[in-house]
């Protein structure tokens, strides 16, 4: 245990020289980390900082962003890209410090019974904790809040993914490990676990039952996965990615073949694992040569294009700037009936969605872009909200699944001045619909 702690800190002086030269100090700008110490609930007793910055929409995404082991949220706000990624697209971010030692030191809770549980206590509730008061504080939206992390944060990423699927949209884990790989504290230290000691293998299907049992009976929306690992990290062994792949290509009932490879930049190897809209639901980089030292590089702002925060997401576009790295969105088989009842300044509308593939549909959202200045109030059948000119409707927990020919419908009041336009494309789940 002594010659782990000693790696432990030579690894943490490492990462910190790695990462500087991506960003070497808190972004230049007015806005600063702040410490908030009366969050809510804190069954683990956590502490939590935030950076809001000055410039962002009335409904800003949140991003919660998570340290390794011996590390905290001011150190991995100062040594990762997410602050200054913040002030270019307006969202805020959560940076928790863990405070359960586990024998060395500040590492997140993946290990206990609590913490495996949906609503069990311990950090995942704390973290549920500081996300309910930045939507409240700030204004954050719903809809969009998002999880990454670096090796004990990317533990946590994939924890707060299965237990909490309705509350994240989309999580990046660099150089974590699957759900439930930690049988308990004891097993916990990586220099002598069973999940981190390079033999651990199970079926695709016992991973995804772990994330299923996470929470019974959820039959809506999963987030989408982005998972990092360098090649050659010997504490947390590279094997735990296919691992990690086998777990969320299984939730998402995809094929262990991903639908497309290729390297994004030199040195970076990465599988898509797509969905027959086209949706990538998973996709999976290996770092060649990279050791535990995780993310760098601009590995940050992939994750924040995962997560669609620079509005050009492959597998979820925006509906008014398809992304350049994927080329338009494909075509979906749908179809979407649009029926507006104007007055002066205002007015209702019903949107029908319609499933013409032969298979059904699993968790829908769909989305426009306005060609006036409509502005949505309300929403009725689906949580629909508004960025700019574009809008994002999402599934109703009834309304998730649409079976092969069948629709569903859903409703909401607006606002408008000059004509009122119909959209003129619908995209549902990342693709067009006819």
């Amino acid at each position: 245990m002594k010659r782990f702690r000693a790696a432990l800190t030579a690894l943490t002086l490492t990462v910190s020289v790695a990462v500087g030269w991506v960003a070497l100090s808190p972004p230049a700008a007015a806005a600063s980390l702040v410490e908030v110490t009366n969050f809510g609930t804190n069954p683990g007793g956590m502490r939590m900082h935030v950076y809001v910055p000055d410039t962002r929409p009335g409904n800003p995404a949140i991003v919660v962003a998570m340290h390794g082991c011996g590390g905290s949220g001011p150190g991995f706000y100062s040594g990762s890209e997410f602050a200054s990624l913040a002030d270019r697209y307006g969202f805020v971010v959560i940076y928790p410090t863990a405070t359960q030692q586990a024998g060395f030191g500040n590492c997140f809770d993946v290990w206990s019974d609590a913490s495996k549980r949906r609503g069990g206590g311990s950090d995942p509730m704390s973290i549920m904790s500081m996300i309910t008061y930045a939507q409240r504080q700030y204004g954050g939206d719903p809809q969009r809040v998002f999880a990454t992390g670096s090796s004990s944060g990317g533990m946590m990423t994939n924890a707060l993914l299965a237990l909490y699927p309705d509350v994240f949209k989309a999580g990046a884990a660099f150089m974590g490990v699957p759900f439930t790989c930690f049988a308990n504290a004891a097993d916990f230290p990586p220099s002598s676990s069973r999940c981190t000691g390079g033999s651990m293998n199970r079926t695709p299907q016992e991973w995804g039952d772990a994330v299923r049992q996470a929470y019974p009976g959820y039959a809506g929306a999963r987030p989408r996965v982005q998972l990092w690992h360098g090649t050659n990290d010997t504490l947390v062994p590279y094997s735990l990615l296919q691992e990690a792949i086998e777990q969320w290509t299984n939730v998402f009932g995809l094929s262990q073949t991903p639908t497309a490879t290729d390297t994004p930049q030199a040195n970076w190897n990465r599988r898509r694992y797509a969905d027959t809209s086209g949706t990538v639901q998973v996709e999976a980089y290996s770092i060649q040569g990279a050791g535990h030292s995780l993310p760098m590089g601009g590995m940050a702002a992939a994750a924040i294009q995962f997560f669609g925060l620079d509005r050009s997401t492959p597998g979820s576009p925006s509906p008014s700037s398809p992304s350049a790295s994927s080329g338009s969105p494909g075509t979906a088989a749908c179809r979407v009936g649009y029926q507006a009842d104007s007055w002066s300044n205002g007015f209702t509308a019903t949107v029908t969605v319609t499933n013409t593939a032969g298979a059904a549909i699993n968790g829908w959202t769909l989305q426009w872009t306005w060609p006036g200045n409509q502005r949505v109030t309300n929403g009725w059948n689906a949580t629909v909200s508004q960025s700019g000119a574009d809008v994002t409707a999402r599934n109703a927990a009834w309304n998730a699944t649409i079976a092969a020919g069948q629709n569903v419908s859903f409703g909401f009041q607006a606002t408008y001045s000059g004509s009122n336009t119909a959209p003129t494309r619908f995209l549902l789940n990342g693709a067009v619909c006819n």
